[in-house]
């Protein structure tokens, strides 16, 4: 059976630079007053869910709602993650984590989404260069400063893995994933003051303090997306380790034990086994 092209709509609003496809076609369904879901699959009907789109969308998909929309496909694709390297996609929040000062749409009603809000890998906008603030537009202190250009090189070798598919010797995501596993300090801690030390700290070592006065909840290797305020610290990190090496992987695997270190020398394996292949990146390409 011939699949039936979607109808086109009369009014088609025009999507600001950078804008989230689920937001471009929110502000849709809010202009003629429907749900957000029936205006997604009013063009795509096999598509159960915003965030599904947002992640997922095919190159055919893309062009019946471009169809739809009367846009350019690689418009459409471009609002997405779909590019996005799989393993990267740990560090892409599902809702907006931080928002730029400068960039952010000014509209009060149904204000748009960027897709730079859900980079759980950046600090700074990638259309301004700014510092990203919270979510509601407040500043956020960096209590890592003295880690900035590490920081920020980071920021780099995360993006060029996620949008490019690029990296040095290791996956800079796995390097995150080992950075976040628990830590063992010596001496030991009080009992029930495990939880905030994480490898991490063996490099940034501010961390531990800071994690401890805040009462942070650290997230998981699995999920490894940072509050804004701490995400330099783990930035800077990945740039710290990926530039000492896979010959830093056993000094950071001796701050773990038990179940852990097994884990952390399974997911530091698969780093090093990347660092023997021959990689296309260049670290200019970072600049």
């Amino acid at each position: 059976m011939r699949e039936r092209p979607s109808r086109q709509l009369p009014v088609r609003l025009p999507p600001f630079t950078d804008e989230l496809l689920s937001s471009w076609l929110c502000r849709h369904a809010w202009f003629y007053a429907v749900p957000p879901l029936v205006m997604l699959q009013h063009c795509l009907p096999e598509v159960t869910s915003l965030r599904a789109a947002d992640l997922d969308l095919s190159a055919v998909q893309a062009s019946r709602l471009a169809n739809a929309l009367s846009i350019e496909p690689s418009a459409v694709r471009a609002m997405t993650f779909a590019t996005v390297n799989k393993t990267s996609r740990r560090l892409i929040g599902a809702k907006p984590l931080q928002s730029c000062l400068h960039c952010r749409p000014a509209l009060s009603d149904c204000r748009p989404i960027l897709r730079s809000q859900l980079l759980g890998w950046r600090m700074t906008c990638p259309l301004c260069g700014g510092r990203f603030s919270d979510p509601d537009g407040l500043e956020v202190a960096s209590p890592f400063l003295k880690y900035r250009q590490a920081a920020r090189y980071g920021e780099r070798l995360l993006n060029a893995e996620a949008e490019r598919d690029k990296s040095t010797w290791a996956s800079p995501v796995d390097i995150a994933r080992l950075l976040l596993m628990r830590r063992v300090p010596k001496p030991l801690p009080d009992e029930g003051e495990f939880w905030r030390f994480r490898v991490l700290g063996a490099i940034i070592p501010e961390l531990d303090d800071l994690v401890a006065v805040k009462r942070a909840s650290l997230p998981t290797p699995g999920t490894p997306i940072l509050p804004l305020y701490l995400r330099p610290a783990l930035l800077a990190g990945v740039a710290i380790v990926d530039r000492a090496g896979p010959g830093m992987l056993p000094m950071l695997q001796s701050h773990t034990m038990g179940e852990n270190r097994a884990r952390f020398s399974q997911l530091a394996e698969k780093a090093i086994a990347h660092a023997c292949k021959p990689q296309p990146f260049l670290q200019w390409q970072l600049i």
